[in-house]
């Protein structure tokens, strides 16, 4: 019998702030905290939309030295303070304290932007010659992954999944299946992004982007981006308890799938297919909750709307934490097990109007401890990912 696994810290860097408590607040207000896009270079069209979910200003040197911080990008610090609060909520000084390997499984969409950016301008105003190694090697995806592991202590596998919006649950299924599997005994798991004024910039572009965000909503126009970190430390129930651990949620499935009826950059139609991949694994009677990827995206939604209502038409209340605290960075994982722990959520922003798909998110009134809790991740270019999170019940 495969071996039940256990999450015991969640770490968060985002808009609100540092911490879980942090996301929980705006989450439980139901207001996103938005800041205006630097566009001191002109990136930005007139008229584009200016509002992000940015992390402005937050002090991680509790959980990052000056000098660690210094050699590091955004994302690596974003993602190795949010692997720091993981392990001290779960107790720990150390991921491989107690002996046995720890995986780092992260997603991102756009890696680590800003020093991409910087050493472009390096190699193409001043030679190939005056690019800086330093800035190289934290240019890559990669690097986030490899800084959490070098600052915690983790010396099994070492992955950075690139699955865009669905990439933040298949980090997470793919941890969860190193620790059940006793390859690594336990994992810390995430998801983390960056948004400068060039990547907002060319969202606006492609009219990717929503002011204000609306999830389902006849009138979206598309998301709230946002940046930060959510990563969750993953181990095995019975030895999470046997230390006298606080599990705060449980990983009970995982379900991946494929839509080839997707572009490339685009948003698939093979919103039957997915139900019955989705329905295949997960029994919609027992959820009490759905966490959803939906994000404004005027595609994204209605795809999400069709895979919901085909895998069960009568649906639970439908949680839109992207609405909060934006698109990428650590928004859906936070909002995922701050849902299975049954945190209070406010009414979802900005909805007025359903659209064809019929989907009403929620509504901000008080609902009982979920048992179990669905989250979706449909991403454009056609991958999905879905997970079922269990109640901690400590």
């Amino acid at each position: 019998m495969t071996p039940a696994v256990a999450i015991t810290g969640l770490g968060f860097v985002g808009a609100p702030g540092c911490g879980p408590d942090a996301a929980a607040r705006a989450l439980a207000r139901g207001e996103p905290v938005l800041h205006a896009i630097d566009d001191a270079a002109g990136y930005l069209a007139p008229g584009a939309p200016r509002a992000a979910a940015l992390v402005n200003g937050e002090n991680l040197s509790a959980y990052l030295a000056p000098g660690q911080a210094r050699r590091m990008s955004p994302p690596a610090r974003y993602a190795v303070a949010a692997a720091r609060m993981a392990l001290a909520q779960a107790g720990l000084g150390n991921v491989e304290e107690g002996g046995g390997p720890a995986a780092v499984v992260l997603a991102t969409v756009f890696g680590p932007a800003s020093y991409t950016e910087r050493l472009c301008r390096q190699i193409f105003l001043e030679g190939p010659e005056a690019a800086s190694p330093a800035v190289f090697t934290e240019c890559v995806a990669s690097a986030a992954a490899s800084q959490v592991a070098i600052a915690c202590g983790a010396h099994g596998v070492n992955l950075t999944v690139v699955q865009r919006e669905a990439g933040p649950v298949a980090a997470v299924l793919r941890a969860a299946d190193e620790v059940a599997s006793g390859r690594a005994r336990r994992a810390l798991a995430g998801s983390v992004d960056e948004m400068t004024p060039l990547l907002h910039a060319a969202l606006a572009q492609m009219r990717a982007l929503g002011e204000p965000c609306r999830p389902f909503d006849r009138a979206r126009t598309g998301t709230l981006p946002g940046e930060g970190a959510a990563v969750l430390l993953l181990e095995r129930e019975d030895e999470a308890r046997a230390r006298g651990a606080r599990v705060l949620a449980t990983v009970e499935a995982g379900v991946r799938a494929f839509d080839p009826t997707a572009g490339r950059a685009g948003w698939g139609r093979g919103g039957a297919a997915l139900a019955d991949r989705l329905r295949a694994r997960v029994e919609p009677d027992g959820v009490d909750v759905v966490v959803s990827g939906a994000s404004g995206a005027r595609g994204g939604d209605a795809l999400e709307a069709r895979v919901l209502h085909a895998w069960h038409p009568a649906l639970p209340p439908v949680l839109v934490p992207k609405a909060v605290l934006g698109e990428y960075g650590g928004s859906l994982l936070a909002g995922a097990l701050l849902a299975a722990e049954g945190r209070p959520f406010g009414p979802t922003p900005h909805f007025r109007e359903p659209d064809e798909g019929g989907v009403i998110p929620h509504d901000g009134r008080a609902l009982p401890p979920p048992g179990r809790v669905l989250v979706t991740a449909l991403a454009a270019g056609g991958a999905a990912a879905w997970m079922v999170l269990g109640a901690g019940r400590t």
